[in-house]
């Protein structure tokens, strides 16, 4: 299969942009090569709307009606799907901080169960709810500081203000149990390794470089289902974050046909499937593939804003979307799978491998009600 990969709302390492607090990053996969297949009816269209490339914010709604009904029967006809993945900024700020500051294997005073099962669900939303929107701020700077030095003094001011907010906390055993990792980690700064070594150790934990393993991962995941490989992935060239992005699938690639356990009642990390083949980075302008991933992406977000759409554009989108998956790095994705979760009947004194039964379960379950666009 061949894959074009865009993504929307990229304002770098800024997480706090007001204006975009949103990464998106959509993705059309196909079994025949879009840049060659396409270009014909692409061709057709730059010459009906006098432009050298279709490029959807320029375009606007008025004029991508204009041609939607040409794009619905050439994606309805070849198969073209359409797969769209998030990252809430903000949320991520707060993931990383909990990810790093209360790791068992760096805090000591975090208990093994409160990390690497599904308990770990509860204590993030809980250590979320402390936070406004200064406090994340402040996290995301000092997860991006090199010096050391900076970093500890940052992270102590931050662990002490995140300390005086214990008391909001509705329950005893929140406060004891957040209360004492706040206070191991300030006064063990060191062992909590917060900051970052260098630019390329800050773009590996931007949202780019998640949203674009999100990718990586539903390309597998939907490359396996159709029991198919990925023979090319184009992706949109752009500065900043395409080396680091090349990295990522290069782990990824390296991992293939190994599995990974997150420890009883937590999904399991399967690479089986993972793309062999290399990002290809190519201008937009250059490539069939991603002026139309560009039009689908935009119409996307625009319905995920609220925005309203002619029914041209509905139909256009729907063509691609609707054997398409969805997925999202954000507290509310988070819910969502921690309540299904947590619906799961878990006996008492169940033994590993039942555990490991039910979250194999519930994974498929997941899996199989994945929100479809």
């Amino acid at each position: 299969m061949f894959f074009y990969v865009d993504e929307s709302g990229n304002t770098g390492l800024n997480l706090f942009d007001a204006a975009q607090p949103t990464l998106y990053y959509g993705v059309l996969g196909c079994v025949k090569n879009l840049d060659t297949a396409a270009e014909s009816l692409l061709t057709k269209l730059r010459t009906r709307l006098g432009v050298k490339r279709l490029h959807a914010s320029e375009l606007g709604v008025g004029r991508l009606a204009e041609i939607a009904g040409d794009i619905a029967a050439f994606s309805k006809k070849n198969d073209v799907r359409f797969f769209f993945y998030k990252v809430e900024k903000r949320d991520h700020a707060v993931i990383l901080f909990f990810d790093q500051v209360f790791d068992a294997g760096l805090n000591e005073a975090v208990a093994w169960a409160h990390y690497w099962t599904p308990m770990r669900y509860p204590l993030l939303f809980k250590v979320a709810f402390l936070f406004d929107e200064d406090l994340a701020r402040r996290a995301w700077a000092a997860r991006r500081e090199q010096n050391p030095d900076r970093c500890a003094v940052q992270l102590i001011e931050l662990c002490d203000d995140l300390l005086a907010r214990i008391p909001l906390l509705p329950d005893a055993r929140s406060r004891t149990l957040i209360g004492d990792a706040l206070t191991w980690a300030k006064a063990n700064t060191s062992e909590i390794s917060y900051g970052s070594s260098n630019r390329e150790t800050t773009l590996q934990i931007s949202p780019n470089l998640v949203g674009f393993q999100q990718v990586l991962q539903g390309i597998a995941m939907h490359t396996d289902k159709r029991g198919r490989k990925a023979r090319w992935i184009t992706v949109d060239r752009q500065t900043e974050f395409n080396t680091a992005q090349d990295e990522i699938a290069d782990i990824y690639r390296k991992l293939r046909g190994h599995k990974t356990s997150l420890g009883p009642g937590m999904p399991k990390a399967d690479w089986k499937t993972m793309p062999e083949t290399p990002p290809v980075f190519m201008p937009g302008d250059e490539s069939a593939g991603l002026e139309l991933v560009d039009v689908t992406l935009w119409c996307a977000k625009k319905l995920e804003e609220g925005k309203t759409l002619p029914a041209e554009l509905h139909e256009m989108f729907w063509s691609q979307a609707r054997r398409g998956y969805s997925d999202e790095v954000s507290f509310r994705g988070l819910e969502k799978r921690w309540s299904f979760l947590a619906d799961l009947p878990l006996p008492e004194g169940a033994k590993r491998e039942e555990i490991e039964r039910l979250i194999d379960e519930f994974d498929q379950r997941r899996l199989n009600s994945m929100a479809k666009l």
